[in-house]
């Protein structure tokens, strides 16, 4: 039940983030916006940090753990430029994450891929590797955005696209990769986007 709080507590913070630091810099101050974020982080980081195993223990925290760091800076300092850097921050820890997996023979979106459907298609993994090289060019458009707003573009901007237009061109890429795919292998599944998609394109023969 603790998990499960947590859980729903991270996501109301990563997706308010924009908007607390919009409404902390004009009605606080950096000190006192960054010591609230920091002590909501602090239950969530513990837990993570307790819950994972000692080999997975860097891997499992190296997000939070940079998260925890740039805020903790911000606050310290009383910057509030460490704020508005986050998001650039964690696009690119993605980036280093996904472009990572492509130095090996499986690709990140490969092993999220096979955790749903253990025996992908032919021509699967060539397709998921292409996938992931496009969520990278997506992480580094999306980190020089956020980085343009914070330097040189009024606050209300960038709350605008960190906050809501950044999430959603993230869904709209989910959503044409998703299309893509069942158009490629024309494999479809019980859900409701597959069986209308099904209804517009013709699924593969069974072999």
């Amino acid at each position: 039940m603790t998990k499960i709080v947590l859980s729903v507590v991270n996501t109301v913070l990563v997706l308010a983030y924009p908007l607390a630091v919009y409404f902390g810099l004009t009605h606080l101050g950096s000190r006192q916006l960054g010591a609230l974020l920091l002590l909501l982080l602090v239950p969530g980081l513990l837990v993570k940090a307790r819950a994972a195993p000692r080999e997975d223990l860097w891997a499992v925290l190296r997000v939070p753990l940079t998260v925890f760091a740039v805020i903790g800076a911000g606050a310290a300092l009383g910057d509030s430029r460490f704020f508005l850097a986050l998001p650039v921050v964690v696009n690119l820890l993605l980036l280093a994450h996904f472009a990572g997996s492509l130095r090996g023979p499986v690709s990140l979106v490969e092993r999220m891929a096979r955790l749903q459907e253990p025996e992908l298609p032919p021509g699967g993994p060539d397709y998921c590797r292409k996938v992931t090289k496009v969520w990278c060019v997506f992480f580094v458009a999306n980190a020089a955005v956020a980085a343009g707003l914070a330097l040189f573009a009024p606050l209300t901007w960038w709350m605008f696209y960190t906050g809501l237009l950044g999430y959603l061109l993230m869904g709209l890429l989910f959503t044409v990769e998703f299309i893509v795919r069942k158009m490629t292998f024309r494999r479809f599944g019980e859900s409701l986007p597959d069986r209308v998609l099904a209804r517009i394109i013709r699924p593969a023969k069974a072999s």
